[in-house]
């Protein structure tokens, strides 16, 4: 039995979160034991140990983009961490980007095998950190993830950083799913005609651009209904004022008001993918944007912004459509293409469905993260 230590420094349940939970459920269980470390207990910790699975609580600061290696691996609490890499025998550490300066050289002094995932391209290394950075083996979830973090010119070659696509578990995620079940728990008609939107609360995901956007589709197809998903995850007083404003925009917004519904945190997102006839991801950027995969694996057609993973996932005017971040106006003009045309909007979750199973499967995934752990194990 390989035992693996997934160390993170978030504690909610975002995106990110649930992509670590879906890929551990996907792992061989007669290979390999997963056990978590946070700083913190919370819905993660919840979550992993309701699936029987070991958390680890140790508190510590995360990272920021300029920690110092030599600085962070003297802390007084890599101590503690090499400790428990001991007491639970681990064999492996994969880890987050926040606590990669404490868990690494606690790993490195434990003689243990040591990966990460680069998650954002926006944690781009400092001259002072690309010597660690260059002998940490790694993969990036996305192209996009992966050029970021490089820079340009790369400060190593591409080839050191494989990029690995977190992939959908297609059990939950799928067309057979009951279309009515959250229309009926929200007091929606089996035949009204509904847009959909899955994030957690920050000004980057966009839900003002939703906003703009559900208002010029209603200005022409008063009858829609417009439907968002997600919570404030993880408690930031930035997080909190959006959301604020978003929510008293909506309700102050005559139009908005009748015709949008916040819905909150869902452990049951894949309902909301169900019951939506059009998914819109609005973002300035998303690093992979896996609520997208997940509503194309429910054969719903997605219209998003391109920056970022969206253009490595979803294939402009066959699974979806793309367009500019910030261009509420083009969102729209996708929208009401699809509403108007139920012909189209079936061809394109086809053939979205089609894409996931094929390219983006938690099958593929796992095997790919297995292949590394193996191959670490050999080398360690």
């Amino acid at each position: 039995m390989v035992r693996i230590l997934f160390a993170s420094w978030y504690s909610g349940l975002g995106g990110g979160e649930t992509d670590l939970l879906t890929l551990v459920d996907a792992l061989d269980k007669s290979r390999y034991e997963p056990h978590l470390l946070l700083p913190a207990a919370g819905q993660l910790a919840d979550r992993w140990r309701g699936k029987g699975w070991p958390a680890h609580i140790i508190p510590f600061r995360g990272a920021s983009t300029y920690f110092i290696p030599a600085i962070w691996a003297r802390f007084p609490v890599v101590r503690r961490l090499r400790e428990l890499l001991k007491e639970a025998r681990i064999d492996i550490v994969q880890s987050d980007y926040h606590t990669l300066p404490l868990i690494a050289p606690a790993a490195e002094r434990a003689g243990l095998a040591l990966t990460w995932t680069v998650h954002g391209w926006w944690f781009k290394p400092k001259p002072w950190q690309r010597a660690f950075f260059r002998r940490i083996p790694a993969v990036a979830r996305s192209r996009a993830i992966r050029d970021g973090f490089l820079g340009s010119p790369p400060f190593m070659p591409k080839e050191n950083l494989p990029v690995i696509y977190t992939g959908v578990d297609t059990r939950r995620f799928h067309p057979g799913l009951d279309r009515g079940a959250l229309r009926r728990e929200i007091g929606l008609r089996d035949d009204a005609e509904v847009v959909a939107m899955v994030a957690r609360f920050q000004p980057v995901k966009g839900h003002h651009n939703f906003q703009a956007m559900a208002e010029m589709v209603l200005a022409q197809r008063p009858d829609t209904h417009f439907i968002v998903a997600g919570g404030d995850v993880f408690g930031a007083a930035a997080d909190g004022r959006y959301r604020a404003d978003i929510l008293a925009k909506a309700q102050s917004t005559p139009v908005l008001s009748d015709r949008l519904q916040y819905l909150g945190f869902r452990g049951d997102v894949e309902n909301v993918y169900a019951a939506a006839d059009v998914f819109v991801c609005p973002s300035d950027f998303e690093s992979y944007g896996i609520a997208n995969l997940e509503a194309m694996a429910c054969a719903t057609p997605v219209v998003s912004t391109r920056r970022g993973g969206p253009s490595e996932t979803i294939v402009d005017g066959v699974t979806g459509f793309l367009v500019e971040p910030g261009a509420a106006e083009a969102l729209a003009g996708h929208v009401l293409r699809l509403l108007n045309d139920g012909a189209l909007r079936r061809r394109m979750g086809a053939a979205g469905q089609e894409r996931v199973e094929s390219d983006f499967s938690i099958e593929a995934a796992a095997a790919a993260y297995s292949k590394i752990y193996e191959d670490l194990l050999a080398l360690n």
